[in-house]
């Protein structure tokens, strides 16, 4: 394994699982305080997904060399997740959770209305690509835009008044 892909890939992994450790302690802390969750049916997906995309980017990354132009796109991408976060603080999760406080309407909100997901979709490609893996970069983004088009549809569907 070369030095950069081994540290690039262990930073993936790390953040992976910190961000399962927070998404989780939040999700908790919401569902105690009343929130309830929308559509878990289709979280195994994004699971599996995620999962399959990690494990792609370690088998056939491990001996790549980094690719500095990609690297810099991704790290700007972090600074982004960095103010997704961030605007987000305790309301971040991986899962559907509605509250009955407002929608979030500051930060990255101001502009997009869903920069989470647009972070990921850019993430689901520009990371294997760091390393020169395109397939891998092809098939996640196609797979990620199917399980997005449930995702976003079923929260969509959570947030519209009722009416």
């Amino acid at each position: 394994m070369t030095t950069g892909a081994a540290l690039f890939i262990a930073f993936l992994v790390v953040q992976r699982l910190s961000e399962l450790a927070i998404a989780r302690r939040n999700t908790a802390r919401l569902l105690a305080e009343g929130a309830r969750e929308v559509a878990p049916g289709h979280y195994p997906l994004i699971v599996a997904l995620h999962t399959g995309w990690l494990l792609s980017i370690v088998w056939f990354g491990y001996d790549e060399p980094i690719l500095w132009g990609w690297l810099v796109v991704f790290a700007v991408l972090q600074g982004l997740r960095l103010w997704i976060l961030g605007t987000l603080g305790r309301r971040w999760t991986t899962r559907i959770i509605v509250t009955d406080e407002p929608l979030v309407a500051e930060g990255p909100f101001r502009y997009l209305r869903h920069p989470n997901y647009t972070l990921v979709v850019a993430e689901i490609f520009v990371a294997p690509m760091v390393l020169g893996l395109t397939g891998v970069a092809l098939v996640f983004t196609v797979l990620n835009a199917l399980v997005l088009f449930i995702r976003i549809r079923a929260e969509d569907g959570a947030l519209r008044p009722a009416g």
